[in-house]
Order: structure tokens, then C-alpha cells, then sequence
């Protein structure tokens, strides 16, 4: 409990490719060490290689999972 006042909550902003915020705290829980550049190309990489396979919306694919 801080002596200053309350702490607010720091809203997740959408990620830059999808604007999606589930997918930036996807990504966010997935992070080690702070390499958010890495997480991230291996998240969208792996979204490329649903919408090449599935013929579907990548989108959708991860939020039925």
C-alpha cells in the first residue's frame, strides 16, 4: 500500500498490427526477459502461418483458442 495516494492501473494499449489489446497482453504474458521484439515476431509469424494453412481470419483462429 503506498503512502502516496493510489496507484493507478496502466491501460494495455492495442498492438500496432492487429490493434487488438488481448493479443498485446498475449504477447505481453508470453514475454521473457523484456525481448517484446522477439515475442512479437514469433506471435505474427505464427499468424501468417494460420492464414496461409487455414485460409481463415488468423484473428479469429487465436481468439476461438
Amino acid at each position: 500500500m503506498p503512502r502516496k495516494g493510489e496507484v493507478r492501473r496502466r491501460e494495455v494499449l492495442p498492438d500496432p498490427k492487429y490493434h487488438d489489446r488481448t493479443v498485446t497482453k498475449f504477447i505481453n504474458a508470453m514475454m521473457i526477459d523484456g525481448k517484446k521484439s522477439i515475442v512479437e515476431g514469433i506471435f505474427y509469424d505464427a499468424l501468417d502461418l494460420i492464414a496461409d494453412r487455414a485460409k481463415e481470419d488468423p484473428l479469429g483462429v487465436f481468439k476461438r483458442a
